[in-house]
């Protein structure tokens, strides 16, 4: 462990992420299963933020939240898996205190961020399915800006709020903490500072953020799904309760182990529940968000049919890449 003394007190100066290793004999199938969802998650992620911004007939307010969701989720997946997978084979977890803080701030803000685009966007479906008259008229571009804008801004706030706070505590030892990367209450036990702070402006967050986007996502689609059953048609209903559903699943999925690890501190203290949960809404969530939000959708699959009839349909392209590799 390397640290530095200050008269005659022990600083931290990296940490050590146990992360899966109490189950030496399946560090590898864990690499090969977590390097897929990687993979799978940042392809699913990065095609539709592409199909978004390329495809004019995308450019609506949904998939304008649909496309700062998937930018999220690559950042998301990208600030927690590669240090993950990275200690997974080699077996050196160590990351510095700086890379911790580093890592702990973006964890934040892109959890923040997620619970207030999973609102806007249950509030965009509510208008569509609740008040489609009036649908274009609320949902201008001007307030799509204001509503994403706002998102990140409170996001920023938040992580930068507890990021200050966990800079300012001392880390004397000892340097292991319980977690496959940096999360707030893991850190926190190995603080030798008065954490009283820290940890009331963590619950007054939470009360303030988690429960409120929770509740409010919920009334919005108790709204929708009393709008669906009201649909004479029976094949209607079906199709609207099926992506009501899909939808319900995620926000339960991540909503669920938010407030099971940060606002049940008896559960969500134990290390490797802790670890389970978050499993959940860091890697399982991202990787179902694509399929469930965009790639179920009839319009991005068009979309997706067209970009790939045209790119078939242009030799020029395949001649250039030709060309530049025979130099």
């Amino acid at each position: 462990m390397e640290n530095i003394e200050w008269s005659n007190q022990t600083f931290i100066t990296e940490f050590i992420l146990l992360g899966f290793g109490n189950l030496p004999e399946l560090q590898f199938p864990l690499f090969l299963l977590f390097l897929v969802i990687y993979i799978v998650t940042m392809a699913g992620n990065i095609l539709t933020l592409a199909l978004v911004v390329t495809d004019q007939h995308l450019h609506t307010p949904m998939y304008f939240f649909l496309g700062n969701v998937s930018c999220l989720e690559t950042c998301y997946t990208s600030t927690i898996l590669p240090r993950m997978l990275a200690g997974l084979p080699t077996g050196d977890r160590t990351i510095s205190y700086s890379g911790c803080i580093t890592q702990l701030y973006f964890f934040v803000f892109m959890v923040t961020a997620e619970c207030f685009l999973l609102l806007v966007m249950s509030y965009d479906r509510f208008l569509a399915m609740c008040n489609p008259l009036h649908y274009a008229a609320l949902m201008r571009s001007w307030v799509l800006i204001e509503l994403v804008s706002g998102s990140w801004t409170m996001a920023f706030f938040t992580s930068t709020l507890i990021t200050l706070l966990m800079a300012r505590l001392t880390f004397c030892g000892p340097n292991k903490i319980d977690h496959f990367f940096c999360d707030f209450a893991p850190m926190l036990k190995l603080s030798c500072s008065d954490t009283n702070l820290i940890e009331l402006v963590d619950l007054l967050l939470c009360f303030a953020i988690i429960l409120p986007t929770f509740l409010l996502t919920l009334i919005s689609y108790v709204c929708i799904i009393t709008i669906i059953l009201r649909i004479p048609s029976t094949m209607g209903r079906q199709k609207a309760f099926s992506t009501c559903s899909s939808h319900l699943i995620v926000v339960a999925t991540f909503y669920g182990s938010l407030i099971i690890i940060y606002m049940i501190p008896t559960v969500g203290t134990a290390g490797d529940l802790h670890k389970v949960f978050s499993v959940f809404y860091t890697v399982l969530t991202p990787i179902v968000n694509p399929l469930i939000y965009s790639l179920r959708n009839k319009e991005e699959k068009e979309a997706l049919r067209k970009a790939h009839s045209k790119l078939l349909s242009s030799p020029q392209v395949f001649t250039k890449s030709k060309v530049m590799f025979l130099g």
